[in-house]
């Protein structure tokens, strides 16, 4: 295989990829959502996309793109194989949770099946990456229902499931707000009209905006509405349960 024929084989996995996530994250999929996700202009990515339905790796529809059963198992190796990667740099190489996807992608091409086989035992077959979006088998996962933090009701108690994992700033301010899979948050005012989301995180109070709640996916636990002592302003902290 020539230098070109690995360039083209990993521009057909990316894009592979970026399907089967918008899938997984976003749905519907559509030319603009895979354009936004490879940083491409809409003409390149329709492009693109249709050439991939030419090999039969996807299907349209009025309802989108979806991958073909040869689609998906393409999709899934690569989307295995950089999880699998961001797990070993964040857990044994300690590279920072905003850096890991970048530096992941720069395996996800290249490692043959003997190596992800082997890191999947010296990792313990990890049922998600750092993000807590889900690690594939050899079929794509069942994914549990989750709510966005923008789906969340006033006093709902939920868990920080998975965060975006392709946008470094933003997982760099996630990061920096508290905000990273398995964080206990409480929703203490949804404003309307598209306003921010204020939540407790332990002690602290944060603000999220609407877009970035609408990105993040949590497991709600329950609903509880608030004592006579409870009932303070935003800003202010409630007393420990």
């Amino acid at each position: 295989m020539t230098v070109h024929d690995i360039s083209k084989t990993e521009r057909i996995e990316m894009y592979l990829k970026a399907v089967y996530t918008v899938a997984q994250a976003t749905p519907p999929v559509t030319i603009s959502k895979v354009a936004d996700y490879m940083g491409v202009s809409a003409p390149s990515s329709h492009e693109m996309l249709k050439r991939l339905e030419t090999k039969g790796l996807l299907r349209s529809s009025s309802e989108g793109f979806r991958l073909t059963p040869l689609g998906m198992q393409t999709a899934v190796r690569v989307v295995r194989r950089l999880r699998l990667a961001e797990r070993l740099l964040s857990d044994v190489l300690r590279i920072e949770l905003p850096r890991v996807y970048a530096e992941a992608c720069k395996f996800e091409h290249v490692i043959s099946p003997e190596v992800e086989a082997r890191m999947a035992d010296v990792l313990g077959h990890p049922a998600t990456c750092p993000h807590g979006l889900p690690i594939p088998g050899d079929i794509a996962p069942h994914v549990q229902s989750l709510v966005t933090i923008a789906q969340l009701g006033v006093w709902d108690h939920a868990v920080l499931v998975g965060i975006p994992e392709e946008d470094e700033p933003f997982v760099t301010h996630l990061v920096d707000m508290g905000l990273i899979p398995g964080t206990a948050l409480v929703v203490r005012e949804a404003t309307a009209l598209g306003g921010p989301i204020t939540l407790q995180i332990g002690h602290q109070i944060r603000a999220l905006g609407l877009e970035m709640a609408r990105r993040l996916f949590a497991r709600r636990e329950r609903n509880e509405p608030p004592d006579a002592g409870d009932m303070r302003e935003p800003g202010e902290n409630r007393p420990p349960r």
